[in-house]
């Protein structure tokens, strides 16, 4: 098709772009931008006024659960949910069952992907064989078959001997390394922060020493070994400074955080309210506070979901006992327009580099700009207009969302992924 976006506020943070203009797609490639487009035979125009234009948003830490828990979400309702909110592109972590250690189980999902998925789908590979931490997987077996970094999430690599050497063959293979930082000897079976809404509940605490000195484990092997790391999911004030003191001695590590991580506070765990709970939990407002500075000054290159659907009856059950994780790939942009840009803490550019720009630049892949020439992944949407968060309206399996009735800025209203408009005005195609 030949679609026109016209009179939308067009940003590219990737080639500093941002002004009134018109988008010319032709054949599923972005043919030019101008403000005075002449573009005759166009198959469909789409009014833009009002709105901002710009590159798909990339997550690159989702969980899509499939193979082997589909009840929670599959790659379909998965990619759903992703462009619903906005996302053209997602990167799924390896914890499925079995887990993606494999070449035949990362060509399994890119398989099913282009088979089901509303979205591009970028999959990960496990750091070790089925995630036990023991012995190395294929890493250029995965880099080959179409990984595009691998990672334990949902488990850390403990012994600091192999991740080290995975550190070693992933800068071989050139393959990002994303690092889970977790000490569960520190965890000590906790199921909430360590503080005052702990005690008050009665919940074993979990220190935010558990993530730290696995931050600065992971920090300091790749300033001794010279290669890249990335941190998932970081949660707390001294992680924020452990990451920003490395980065200025010059070692290669990127960060990414999570939209829960700087709008709630360990509060949100009151009366036993297991949609807030997660892995890392709930931190206190120090921490979110720290979280936001590391997004204003840079520390903290992307935001990710770590969208983690689960089923109804996995949360609906005692705190202690309840799954971690939370969805929020519907959720994810809203929240980060109303706390982050509508709030002054980073500007729409700073947020979309954030969300499109560095996601892509760190796992390598060719998306997040609206360069002429490149793949049509847009994303369209009114900043300006109210939502208020219904988890029963989610195109996810999953509703554990702790944001059910936030009333939030934000709102989607085309997703075009390769050309294709796969929501439209709104609704899902």
């Amino acid at each position: 098709m030949k679609i026109l976006v016209k009179g939308g506020r067009v940003i590219d943070p990737a080639n500093s772009f941002d002004k009134v203009s018109n988008v010319y797609i032709n054949d599923g490639i972005i043919e030019k931008i101008g403000e005075n487009l002449d573009v005759a035979g166009v198959d469909r125009v789409i009014d833009a006024t009002g709105f901002i234009v710009a590159p798909g948003l990339i997550d690159m830490h989702v969980h899509l659960r499939e193979p082997g828990f589909e009840y929670k979400e599959d790659i379909e309702s998965g990619t759903s949910a992703a462009a619903m909110g906005g996302f053209t592109s997602v990167a799924c972590m390896p914890n499925t069952n079995p887990t993606l250690d494999n070449a035949a189980l990362i060509e399994f999902v890119r398989s099913r992907a282009k088979e089901v998925g509303k979205v591009n789908v970028f999959p990960i590979g496990c750091i070790s064989k089925g995630q036990k931490g023991e012995e190395l997987a294929p890493i250029g077996e995965l880099k080959y078959a179409g990984a595009v970094a691998i990672s334990d999430d949902g488990r850390p690599v403990e012994n600091a001997l192999l991740m080290k050497r995975a550190l070693q063959y992933a800068n071989t293979f050139d393959i990002p390394v994303i690092s889970h930082c977790e000490d569960l000897n520190l965890v000590d079976d906790g199921s909430a922060n360590e503080g005052f809404m702990a005690t008050s509940l009665g919940l074993r605490p979990i220190s935010p020493a558990a993530e730290e000195v696995m931050v600065a484990r992971d920090v300091l092997l790749a300033e001794n070994e010279g290669t890249k790391v990335h941190i998932a999911h970081i949660s707390t004030k001294r992680s924020v400074e452990i990451i920003r003191s490395a980065k200025k001695r010059g070692v290669k590590v990127t960060c990414e955080t999570g939209p829960h991580y700087f709008t709630l506070t360990d509060a949100a765990i009151d009366e036993f309210n297991t949609n807030a709970k997660m892995n890392p939990p709930l931190r206190s407002h120090e921490d979110v506070e720290a979280i936001i500075e590391g997004l204003r000054d840079g520390t903290i290159d992307a935001i990710a979901t770590d969208h983690a659907p689960h089923h109804i009856d996995e949360k609906n059950c005692e705190f202690a006992m309840a799954l971690n994780g939370i969805v929020g790939l519907e959720t994810s942009l809203p929240l980060s327009i109303t706390y982050l840009v509508k709030m002054g803490v980073l500007t729409m550019n700073e947020l979309l580099e954030k969300m499109c720009v560095n996601p892509a630049n760190i796992l390598g892949l060719n998306k997040g700009t609206l360069e002429a020439g490149k793949g049509a992944d847009i994303v369209i949407f009114d900043p300006d207009e109210k939502l208020v968060v219904d988890v029963e309206s989610f195109k996810s399996k999953g509703k554990n969302s702790p944001y059910d009735g936030f009333e939030l800025f934000g709102k989607v209203k085309y997703t075009i992924v390769g050309g294709n408009v796969v929501v439209d005005n709104g609704v899902l195609m």
